[in-house]
């Protein structure tokens, strides 16, 4: 019975380690692009501002 568990364990290893590799490939791209929107959005304000032109509508 012992062997099985082991068995079991070892199976189930590859697949959350690429599971959780996925996982944080995912997050950080996700953060990324939230990072570079609120940079350019800034960025943008900024250049309006400049300009004297009025908010983006939408």
């Amino acid at each position: 019975m012992d062997n099985f568990w082991v068995s079991a364990f070892w199976s189930l290893v590859p697949t959350v380690l690429v599971g959780l590799i996925f996982w944080l490939v995912m997050r950080s791209i996700l953060r990324a692009d939230r990072t570079e929107r609120k940079v350019y959005a800034r960025i943008e304000a900024e250049e309006r501002a400049k300009l004297g032109l009025d908010k983006p509508v939408a």
